[in-house]
């Protein structure tokens, strides 16, 4: 599933592995999401949604 975290992420100048300990994972796991290799659990993008203040659906879109 394609996303928009890695885009997200450097708007606001986090690193990854910044993002990684603001949502409890290891930077490896961000980069697998933002590379598409990994898709997050349910809780993880809720977690993420939260950190930038947006829904899960418009960081998360299979239509993306």
């Amino acid at each position: 599933m394609k996303n928009r975290v890695k885009e997200l992420r450097k708007s606001l100048k986090l690193s990854q592995a910044e993002l990684a300990v603001m949502v409890n994972v290891s930077r490896q796991a961000i980069n697998a999401i933002e590379t598409g290799k990994h898709d997050p659990s349910l809780m993880l993008a809720f977690k993420i949604a939260k950190v930038f203040n947006l829904t899960v659906e418009h960081i998360f879109d299979p239509e993306y």
